[in-house]
């Protein structure tokens, strides 16, 4: 089977294809030589890669001039499949490009049902309706956004399916582990984007119950987004802060998910994280909350904790069950880690997905 893989998540595209490539034959699509990724690195040298740009994105009216020469290159692949992996929206600039790919048995990951708060746009919105409607399948990452998906638009339960999100991005921060690099007692670890639905706001406001009850913790706030400075000013106790407010490496990253003793994900509103797998990937608990389909890949009291959004009480709770329990701690990590080599492997991943292609190849 040839498969074609595009999208704007190009980190799970690549560890995604690097297991369909131990039995089919994969093409990534990446939007220009620039993009410096980091993913870049892990790419199995079975896989054909893809450019479709020279030295500037494809967000540009010069790649007008270089899509035919490039379409041609897609012709002589002659995908059986092509795999459209997008989260709530999608610039117009891929519109030409994604029509193209249409011709072929299509199927599309829908990594989030809908924009996240604040991220809204009519024009961005565009595309993703054009897949809902023209997709043979659709993936998404858990039974509640399947449930989702299907309440809020018109689309048929025979084409829509549930495939966990796999090992996201583990590898690319496990290549940088430290074998002797130990972890630091009561170190709190939030990871990723920054913005309202990460519901940062929340464990800013759970520290200073922690720290009551735990004086030597701190809470480490690693990533970017939106204007920090908001968060800073909610900071009661800042010296009990460490803040890398910038896009974090996958190596720093590493050191960090090594360093930590539990990953809390306080988000008010989303569909999944790969922060999860990461964090089963160094064996480390994780805090999470009651939004999407996240509580599907944590085991509550197994795994890590669940709690309510918008919820700064219960959500230090749990933070301060975990840290002063360090036998529970330790074998939610292991339990973690078997659940993420189990349920989560991209070996379970890939043979779903690839069942998937075949029903949308019979019903094209």
């Amino acid at each position: 089977m040839k498969i074609l893989i595009y999208g704007n998540f190009l980190d799970y595209q690549v560890q995604l294809a690097n297991e369909l490539c131990k039995t089919e034959s994969v093409m990534i699509i990446v939007s220009s030589y620039k993009y410096q990724h980091e993913s870049l690195d892990n790419v199995n040298e079975n896989i054909y890669l893809e450019f479709l740009g020279k030295d500037y994105s494809l967000y540009t009216h010069k790649n007008l001039f270089i899509l035919n020469s490039f379409l041609k290159k897609i012709k002589n692949f002659d995908p059986d499949i092509v795999h459209i992996q997008i989260g709530g929206g999608v610039s117009l600039f891929n519109l030409p490009f994604i029509l193209f790919l249409m011709k072929y048995p299509l199927i599309t990951t829908f990594h989030d049902i809908k924009p996240h708060l604040g991220e809204y746009s009519r024009i961005r919105n565009f595309i993703p309706y054009l897949l809902r409607k023209y997709s043979n399948q659709i993936i998404v990452h858990g039974n509640r956004l399947k449930n989702q998906i299907l309440t809020e638009y018109n689309i048929s339960s025979k084409i829509v399916n549930s495939v966990p999100i796999g090992e996201h991005e583990t590898e690319p921060f496990k290549m940088y582990e430290k074998p002797d690099l130990k972890e630091d007692n009561n170190l709190i670890l939030f990871f990723g984007r920054i913005y309202e639905y990460k519901g940062l706001k929340y464990l800013i406001e759970a520290e200073p119950t922690i720290t009551r009850e735990i004086p030597n913790a701190k809470i480490i706030i690693a990533g970017t987004g939106e204007d920090f400075e908001k968060y800073q000013d909610m900071m009661v106790n800042k010296e009990n802060f460490i803040v890398h407010n910038y896009r974090i490496s996958y190596q720093e990253g590493a050191e960090l998910f090594q360093r930590s003793s539990v990953i809390v994900l306080p988000y008010i509103e989303g569909s999944q994280s790969g922060v999860i797998p990461t964090a089963y990937s160094f064996k480390k608990p994780v805090v999470v909350t009651d939004v999407g389909s996240i509580p599907e890949i944590v085991d509550d009291g197994v795994t890590g904790l669940i709690v309510p959004a918008r919820n700064s009480d219960e959500l230090a709770k749990a933070i301060i069950k975990i840290l002063n329990d360090n036998t529970l701690r330790k074998n939610m990590g292991e339990r973690a880690y078997i659940k993420l080599k189990t349920d989560l492997s991209w070996d379970n991943i890939a043979k779903k997905t690839i069942e998937i292609y075949k029903r949308a190849m019979t019903s094209n």
